[in-house]
């Protein structure tokens, strides 16, 4: 049996190509200003204390899959901390749908490709919640580019400092306050285990992030603390729109098996299994595909 050209496999309907035309002009992109806003609250989902009273850092965590992440552990009784670079409206809507959870959000505004900012981050995280449980690596930057000699130096670089850089400046600060049963969670990407020929620097990163959660977690059992990562395919949030033409993004997804992309809320649930000691406390150094696709 075939599978229909765009399927609809969850407890709602979500958006199917062609998407909206739309390029945001700045990246990573605003959710705010988004035609389509990604759908991210998981109305379906009922929260059961999985991560009650745990304090999490999730960087990237003003829009996307980030903000989606963040709305769950809330759910699931989790205190947050949103590191976002410049997104403020943004951010304010994490902090609103968390809170509107019944927990806390804290709010840190800056640019994780600095080692300082990540130290600072943790520390003022700690300060504020007493303790820290979960780390989210999240943020990314991503530029499709057609050839390999367009990739300047300064693209390459930023690219790996925001998004592999980053993730072990972020797991090396918040290393002294996790405690057995923490656990780190990097979002890693399909990209990472396909490869693509027009993301040659952010599929680089993205592969590089696979083989730290691996390696990281393979370093840090001994400890008591867990480290996997999600690998999702395409998904509708700021970031694509922002890469991508208007023209473009209309076909965004419509060559995974499912024949559309992923909503940030179809991503966010994996985050809460792998976050939860008690639904994956034998899991670590997995990087789990959500692609959409069979064989991802």
């Amino acid at each position: 049996m075939s599978t229909p050209k765009s399927a609809q496999t969850g407890d709602r309907p979500h958006p199917t190509p062609p998407m909206p035309a739309q390029h945001l002009d700045e990246q990573p992109g605003v959710e705010a200003d988004m035609v389509l806003k990604p759908q991210y609250q998981a109305p379906g989902y009922q929260g059961s204390g999985k991560l009650q009273d745990k304090v999490a850092i999730i960087t990237g965590a003003d829009s996307g899959i980030g903000r989606a992440v963040a709305v769950l552990f809330a759910r699931e009784g989790a205190d947050v901390a949103v590191m976002y670079l410049d997104e403020h409206e943004d951010a304010r809507e994490t902090s609103r749908a968390v809170q509107a959870e019944g927990r806390q959000c804290l709010l840190i505004p800056g640019d994780v490709q600095n080692s300082a900012f990540c130290n600072e981050a943790v520390a003022q995280v700690v300060k504020h919640f007493g303790k820290l449980d979960i780390l989210v690596n999240n943020a990314a930057y991503q530029k499709h580019t057609e050839t390999l000699p367009e990739i300047s130096d300064e693209k390459w670089d930023k690219t790996l400092r925001t998004n592999i850089s980053a993730y072990f400046y972020m797991a090396r600060a918040a290393l002294e306050h996790l405690k057995p049963g923490g656990a780190i969670i990097n979002t890693g990407s399909v990209t990472g285990l396909n490869g693509s020929g027009k993301l040659l620097d952010y599929s680089s990163t993205k592969g590089a992030i696979h083989a730290f959660t691996r390696s990281l977690a393979s370093n840090l059992a001994e400890k008591g603390i867990r480290v996997n990562a999600v690998a999702p395919g395409p998904v509708w949030t700021p970031l694509n729109p922002a890469d991508r033409s208007a023209e473009d993004i209309k076909s965004f997804g419509e060559k995974t098996d499912l024949g559309r992309p992923a909503q940030p809320e179809e991503i966010s649930p994996a985050y809460v299994f792998l976050a939860s000691p008690e639904c994956s406390s034998y899991i670590t150094g997995i990087v789990l595909p959500i692609t959409g696709s069979a064989g991802d």
